[in-house]
């Protein structure tokens, strides 16, 4: 698969839904959106929370203006426009159907005069979310996280090769943690549904009824950039990676042996293998689960404890983490 480093491709005049303004072609949309999202503020002065609600207004405005439905954010990435039912007691929340603002996602509009509507209920608000799942381009978000010691884009790697996934350039948000969001458009039936570590460890997928913070936010852990060179709009989901997203979790396929091609033995050692400190559990259950699915449990009890005991964890621990996700 590509990196998110290596999703080469001009855009003479801008490469995503939230470059500011259109630039001379001989600069790169990537550097333009860098310097907006990094500006310095000026000599004696603080930086102020108005200047990032503006660029993020200002942002969200070129992304309405690509076909995106966005709202504004709080600095803890949260729908910043508070809800009109907050002391309601309905059974059944409201989803717009009352005409106010304050719904979350439901809120999430291209129209400009209706994103600077949001915004000016909103004037905290530092960053934007755009919504997953919409025409027109049904986003799929792809989140590769970093923290707590996980590993997003290795385990997207070894899903990819797992699955015979090949993943072509596409948009591609750098997030503050060093994370990345890939973005891709998805079909309008069979939608993606919104899930938080089902495919490994680090990776979050955000579907209908979701959002990604968009590039030319700010947020209390700091600025989403455009990763530079990327495509100017999301490239369609490969049909294999749909089928990886969207199939049941817990399906068990035929049963292979260690020798076929299909076999996912070597990626989910290799997976275990390279856990760094505080993720050696959660990539060992994650891989012996893979394992189970597989039809391979048994075999391959060995091999993930021998793996697991290379990281650092005790034949103890191993055996016992194995154990569990035998019982999921």
């Amino acid at each position: 698969m590509a990196s998110p480093h290596s999703t080469a491709m001009d855009t003479p005049t801008g490469s995503h839904p939230s470059s500011p303004v259109d630039r001379p072609a001989h600069r790169s949309a990537g550097a333009s959106i860098d310097r907006f999202t990094r500006r310095s503020p000026r000599p004696g002065h603080s930086y102020r929370r108005e200047d990032h609600h503006t660029t993020a207004l200002t942002h969200a405005l070129v992304a309405a203006g690509r076909g995106y439905a966005v709202i504004p954010l709080t600095r803890a990435k949260l729908p910043a426009v508070r809800s009109p039912h907050h002391a309601d007691q309905a059974a059944d929340p409201c989803r717009g159907a009352c005409g106010q603002l304050g719904h979350g996602i439901h809120d999430a509009t291209a129209d400009p005069l209706a994103v600077r509507r949001l915004f000016a209920a909103a004037p905290w608000a530092t960053a934007y979310g755009i919504a997953c799942g919409v025409p027109p381009y049904h986003l799929i978000g792809i989140d590769l996280d970093t923290k707590h010691g996980a590993d997003g884009l290795t385990a997207l790697r070894l899903l990819a090769e797992e699955h015979h996934v090949s993943l072509p350039p596409t948009v591609t948000v750098r997030t503050p943690s060093g994370g990345h969001h890939l973005y891709f458009s998805g079909p309008p039936t069979s939608p993606v549904p919104n899930s938080a570590g089902r495919l490994a460890p680090g990776i979050d997928i955000r579907g209908t009824g979701g959002y990604l913070v968009g590039p030319g936010s700010h947020t209390s852990r700091g600025a989403y950039t455009l990763t530079p060179g990327t495509p100017r709009t999301p490239t369609p989901a490969p049909p294999a990676l749909l089928h990886l997203l969207t199939r049941l979790p817990h399906t068990t396929p035929p049963r292979p042996t260690l020798h076929t091609p299909s076999t996912p033995a070597p990626a989910l050692l290799r997976f275990v293998r390279t856990a760094p400190n505080g993720q050696r559990n959660a990539r060992l259950f994650w891989a012996a689960c893979r394992a189970h699915e597989s039809g391979l449990g048994q075999e391959m009890t060995t091999a993930l404890t021998t793996a697991a005991l290379h990281t650092g964890l005790s034949e103890r621990e191993a055996r016992a983490t194995i154990a569990s996700a035998g019982r999921r």
